[in-house]
C-alpha cells in the first residue's frame, strides 16, 4: 500500500482527536473553573531509504539521510491551567482563587478531589459543600495550616472555637476572607472566625486527571499535593466571585478551521492514492 495513504489516515485520526478536544472546550466555555485542553502533534517514525555518509577533505562530499515520513500522531493532550476571568455572583459562599492552588473536597467514601470551581453552599447539616455534595476541607481556627485537614462543618468548627450553641444563629451568616478565614455573625452581632479553607498546590498542575464535575484527582505526574492556608505561598480567595472558564473562543474557532482543513486535505490525499491504485489496475487490464 502507498506510504502516503498510511500517512493520510494517521493525519485524519490526529485531526479528529483535535476536533474532539476543541468541541469539548467550546462546550465548556461557560463552565466555572474549566481548564481548556490542547492537542500537540508529533511525527511518527520515518522510513530510511539511505543513511547519511561522512565526507572526506577534498575528495568525497558527505550526504544527508534520505527519509520518508510515515504520518502524524497525537503527541500529548495538555490541560492548560491559565487562570480564567473572575465573574461576579454576589453569593458570599462563592470564591475565586487568585493565583495557584485548588480547593480540596472529599466524597462519602473518603476520596479526595480538587477543584478551581468555588461554587459552594451550606447543606442542612451545616456542611460546606460543592454542587455534587462533596464536603470542602480546611482547618480549625486553632490550627490553620499543615497537612491534616478537617471537613468544613459550621457547627463543629464553632464548637471547636468555643462558640456557645446559643450564640450561633439557626441560619448562620458565613463570610470568607482572602486568607480563607470562615467568619460567622453571632446572635449579639459580633463576628467570630471559626476556621479556614485550605488550598492544595502541585508541582505539575497539568498532570492532574479530570474526574468530571469540575474536579481533578492527583496522579504520579502531578505529584503529591501540599495543603496550606490561602495566601501562604498559594493564591488568595475573592468571595462573591467565581473563576470563569479559560477557553478562548476566538482561538478555538481558529483551531477548528485549521483542523477541519487539515482533515479535508488528508481525505483528499486518500482520494488521490485511490486514483493512483486504480490507474495501476487499469494498466494491467489494458
Amino acid at each position: 500500500m502507498l506510504r502516503s495513504m498510511s500517512s493520510a489516515i494517521s493525519g485524519m485520526d490526529s485531526f479528529q482527536t483535535q476536533l474532539d478536544v476543541i468541541g469539548n472546550n467550546i462546550a465548556n466555555v461557560n463552565t466555572p473553573g474549566f481548564k481548556a485542553g490542547r492537542v500537540d502533534f508529533a511525527n511518527v517514525l520515518s522510513q530510511t531509504i539511505a543513511g547519511a555518509s561522512a565526507g572526506t577533505q577534498n575528495t568525497v562530499g558527505g550526504t544527508s539521510p534520505q527519509q520518508v515520513g510515515l504520518g502524524a500522531k497525537v503527541g500529548a493532550i495538555q490541560t492548560l491551567f491559565m487562570q480564567g476571568a473572575p465573574q461576579s455572583t454576589g453569593n458570599a459562599l462563592d470564591v475565586d482563587i487568585n493565583g495557584n492552588g485548588l480547593l480540596v473536597a472529599k466524597d462519602s467514601s473518603g476520596g479526595t478531589y480538587y477543584t478551581r470551581a468555588g461554587d459552594m453552599s451550606l447543606d442542612n447539616a451545616g456542611n460546606l459543600v460543592l454542587p455534587n455534595g462533596m464536603i470542602v476541607q480546611g482547618y480549625t481556627a486553632a490550627s490553620p495550616g499543615g497537612q491534616t485537614l478537617t471537613p468544613i462543618n459550621i457547627l463543629s468548627l464553632a464548637q471547636a472555637a468555643n462558640v456557645p450553641s446559643t450564640s450561633l444563629p439557626a441560619s448562620p451568616n458565613v463570610q470568607i476572607g482572602p486568607d480563607g478565614a470562615l467568619s460567622v455573625t453571632l446572635t449579639d452581632g459580633t463576628q467570630k472566625t471559626i476556621g479556614y479553607l485550605a488550598l492544595a498546590t502541585f508541582t505539575n498542575y497539568g498532570g492532574l486527571s479530570s474526574a468530571g464535575d469540575n474536579l481533578f484527582t492527583q496522579t504520579s505526574d502531578s505529584g503529591a499535593p501540599t495543603y496550606e492556608q490561602p495566601g501562604t505561598s498559594s493564591g488568595t480567595l475573592q468571595s462573591g466571585y467565581l473563576e470563569g472558564s479559560n477557553v478562548d473562543l476566538t482561538q478555538e474557532f481558529a483551531n477548528m478551521i485549521v483542523a477541519q482543513r487539515g482533515f479535508d486535505a488528508n481525505s483528499k490525499m486518500i482520494g488521490t492514492d485511490y486514483q493512483i491504485l486504480n490507474d495501476v489496475v487499469n494498466l494491467k487490464n489494458g
